[in-house]
């Protein structure tokens, strides 16, 4: 059994490319050393070909386990199912240099090497990322993109409370980190060891290119700083973006906030994310084109988007990084009582941006989607958040990627809705379940205005009103609503810079 997996995982390195054949005996013998394998005996080939890489990956772990190699649990199958890709895998600097020589011939031949590489690599989990559950819903604002989030495993309670338990380290000091590139991994830190980073020069400074290994679309990157410096929203940082938009002119690259609530989830340190997709943000129109005085050669105005977004367009990226800067500072420092948009409190900054770089055409534009994280005693976790009612569905931070259009949604959601579903067909109370209760007075609130429900159409019609939710929570994180009152606020900034 484990002669026949080893070889079926050094076919599976070979087939793709990850292994030359030359190294077949050198990646068996380092396969049968995580084993403390002394014997080896050559398997025949199997003609009707290997099991795929998911299950090839099982049976070793399972013999891992049955040795007791390893505990029985996903972190630790993680921790060694890594360690086994590794040994089909070429070196970082072998990987930099044919990155490099694809790039020669085009960007998009670099990317799309380095893109199939991370997946091939088991670094990106195909089989994981494949039980995402995704689909689109139409809203007054275009095409909204829906992901309940399956790719991320559950630990079981053993592996949190081996977590809780282990010594502290602080190498890497995070997971964005360059030292993260070939690490074992601990019990609280994910394994990298199959994981290749492509070093990039922006802004004159070191910085690393990769994908996430979570995939939420299509060729979903990381930028990040060769430093641990936190994130910070400045000039440069419009500089960095364009600096990556000239490299890989077919991907976007944006940044998260640098404030609490507004922000991502890692503020410590210095990031963005791109991708080779076009969200329904990209895809939304110009509502009202504005003039700012100093950069009439600009074209500028507020989108039609849920968030306050102002997009300024060029073919001179220097003329964007300047309006950009003054748009920034300005809106830093903004206060409008009457709007509710208040530059900080008690010392508190509150007012930063979002900002998303792309290239159209020959054109380069930036959208600077204005952020402000104020609370109150009504809004807690934010004014400019999702709001409680919304969040049976959606209560984390709207970040990045949601700014664009895209809800990344919990887990939970995927098991809740299939509840739903059945409740709401079978006619049983919502609320007596624990698990679906607090779903109970949105389905009361949608299901009157349809007519036809049945088992086959039911989570078609629960689909489409998630997506109507998460319209409603980007509107809710829009500082300017689009009402004509909102409008009218927005223009009153506008008319500042």
């Amino acid at each position: 059994m484990l002669y026949e997996n080893i070889r079926h995982l050094v076919d599976y390195g070979i087939r793709t490319g990850l292994t030359p054949e030359c190294e077949r005996i050198y990646t068996t013998n380092l396969l049968l050393d995580l084993f403390h394998e002394d014997n080896y005996e050559e398997p025949e080939a199997v003609a009707y070909g290997s099991p795929d890489l998911e299950t090839v990956l099982a049976n070793l772990l399972n013999i891992a386990v049955e040795r007791g190699i390893i505990e029985d649990n996903v972190v630790y199958r993680d921790l060694f199912d890594t360690k086994l890709m590794n040994c089909l895998l070429p070196r970082p600097a072998q990987v930099q240099a044919t990155f490099w020589e694809k790039y020669a011939i085009s960007p998009e031949k670099a990317t799309d090497y380095y893109y199939k590489f991370s997946q091939d690599s088991d670094y990106i989990r195909r089989y994981r990322v494949a039980k995402d559950l995704k689909w689109k819903v139409d809203s007054p604002y275009g095409e909204i993109d829906i992901t309940i989030n399956l790719s991320k495993p559950e630990k079981d309670p053993k592996a949190i409370a081996a977590a809780r338990n282990a010594a502290a380290s602080s190498y890497p000091k995070c997971q964005l980190c360059m030292e993260n590139e070939g690490y074992a991994g601990r019990v609280n830190h994910p394994a990298r060891e199959n994981h290749r980073i492509i070093p990039i020069t922006i802004n004159q400074s070191n910085w690393g290119f990769q994908y996430s290994p979570y995939v939420y679309y299509n060729e979903h990157c990381i930028v990040f700083n060769g430093e641990h410096v936190p994130m910070k929203i400045d000039r440069a940082a419009f500089i960095k973006l364009f600096d990556f938009i000239k490299l890989f002119p077919h991907y976007f690259l944006g940044s998260n906030a640098d404030l609490p609530i507004v922000g991502g989830s890692i503020l410590s340190h210095d990031h963005f994310q791109g991708g080779h997709y076009t969200f329904a943000m990209a895809k939304a129109k110009i509502e009202l084109p504005v003039t700012i005085p100093g950069y009439e050669d600009v074209e500028a105005g507020i989108v039609k988007w849920p968030l306050s977004v102002l997009r300024i367009r060029s073919k001179d990226t220097s003329r964007l990084i300047d309006l950009a800067e003054h748009v920034l500072n300005c809106w830093r420092s903004y206060t409008d009582e009457d709007a509710f948009i208040y530059a900080e409190t008690n010392g508190e900054p509150h007012n930063t941006i979002t900002p998303i770089a792309r290239k159209n055409g020959d054109t380069y534009e930036l959208d600077l989607t204005l952020r402000n994280n104020i609370t109150t005693d009504e809004h807690p976790l934010g004014v400019y958040h999702p709001h409680a009612q919304y969040h049976h569905i959606k209560k984390e931070n709207i970040g990045l990627i949601e700014v664009m259009g895209l809800a990344v949604l919990p887990s939970r959601l995927k098991e809740e809705l299939e509840l739903l579903a059945d409740y709401i067909v079978n006619g049983k109370d919502i609320r007596s379940n624990k698990k679906i209760e607090k779903h109970a007075d949105w389905v009361e609130e949608f299901l009157p205005t349809y007519d036809n429900i049945t088992e086959e159409n039911i989570m078609e019609i629960l689909q489409k009103e998630v997506g109507n939710v998460f319209t409603h929570v980007l509107e809710d994180a829009g500082v300017y609503k689009c009402t004509e009152q909102g409008r009218a606020d927005f223009l009153k900034f506008i008319h500042t810079l």
